[in-house]
């Protein structure tokens, strides 16, 4: 899986301001999906599957530095 690899090459500080970035847009396509829908909200689900993707990673390596 592409995206899955891009996460794993990224250090812990772009994960992090990666997931800030994704967070703040989902947040953002919520605000205009309630003023007017949008034309794919399939992007809604898109972004929060890559937030929980990203928090897999982030916990996969807390794990491994524990161990």
């Amino acid at each position: 899986m592409k995206k899955l690899e891009e996460l794993k090459e990224l250090s812990d500080k772009d994960l992090k301001e990666r997931l800030d970035a994704e967070v703040i847009a989902l947040t953002q396509l919520r605000v205009s999906h309630a003023i007017t829908p949008l034309d794919n909200s399939g992007s809604l689900k898109e972004k929060r599957r890559n937030i929980a993707r990203i928090h897999t990673e982030l916990r996969a390596r807390e794990l491994k530095n524990d161990q």
